[in-house]
């Protein structure tokens, strides 16, 4: 049931290719991570990824896989056992936005929301744990959003799915802590990715002015706290570190 185990630490990451999933994965590779990371659509970013680790030296498996569907997160999972026979960090990173009424999104969007943004990270967590449980070690970082923590107009389903990352994270942390498993959660603020490309560099830019330190946060300023949570901090689980530059506090 659990393969061979591998000196070298793995991470699967998903949603792993592009944003902050894209710096997370550049930064475990960096720190010597073997480095697993899924992706949906985007084949070029995924090559490209795969390219730029490999040419730093490092250690990388790209698997397309799309995190909504319960085959493929079991394959996911396998694949990423099959690299270095364990899995000693989960980042529950992939994610999807959408906005508009709370009674106008309804349906196949919302459902598909909850899916990937809520459930997802569940049914993964689900079935990595067994595997460090096993090895008594692992770090599991769950991604939500400063509007888990505050809500949004206009955002409402993204809201409540981010709300429960931060439920779950909690409560799942009190459960495996004696297993040595520690399970933590990033909540970022604005940050400059794809994910808000929804907004014009207009409202973008309004909204960045309003935040104290007036700027818009980084893939790579998020991926340093996700890799703090994983390989640092090793007194901490149950906790939210929200990256968002003074907005919410």
């Amino acid at each position: 049931m659990f393969p061979r185990r591998s000196d070298m630490k793995t991470v699967l990451i998903t949603g792993g290719t592009r944003g902050i999933g894209r710096a997370a994965s550049l930064r475990f590779a960096a720190e010597g991570f073997a480095v697993v990371a899924n992706y949906t659509k985007n084949k070029s970013a995924a090559e490209t990824l795969e390219e730029e680790i490999k040419n730093s030296g490092g250690t990388v498996m790209i698997v397309r896989a799309d995190v909504a569907d319960a085959a493929d997160r079991e394959r996911l999972v396998r694949e990423a056992l099959s690299l270095t026979g364990k899995i000693d960090v989960l980042v529950n990173n992939a994610g999807i936005a959408d906005s508009g009424l709370f009674t106008d999104l309804a349906g196949e969007r919302a459902a598909r929301l909850y899916a990937v943004d809520l459930l997802a990270p569940v049914e993964l967590t689900r079935l990595v744990l067994p595997h460090m449980i096993h090895e008594k070690s692992g770090a599991i970082v769950n991604l939500s959003s400063m509007w888990g923590q505050v809500g949004a107009s206009c955002e409402v389903d993204y809201s409540t799915a981010k709300a429960g990352i931060i439920g779950f994270t909690k409560a799942l942390a009190k459960e495996v802590a004696p297993s040595g498993i520690r399970v933590n959660c990033v909540a970022p603020g604005l940050i400059d990715t794809e994910m808000n490309s929804n907004l014009s560099r207009e409202d973008f830019d309004a909204f960045a002015e309003e935040i104290p330190m007036e700027r818009a946060g980084t893939a790579d300023e998020v991926a340093g706290c996700v890799y703090f949570l994983a390989a640092g901090g090793s007194y901490l689980t149950g906790q939210v570190i929200s990256p968002n530059g003074g907005y919410i506090v």
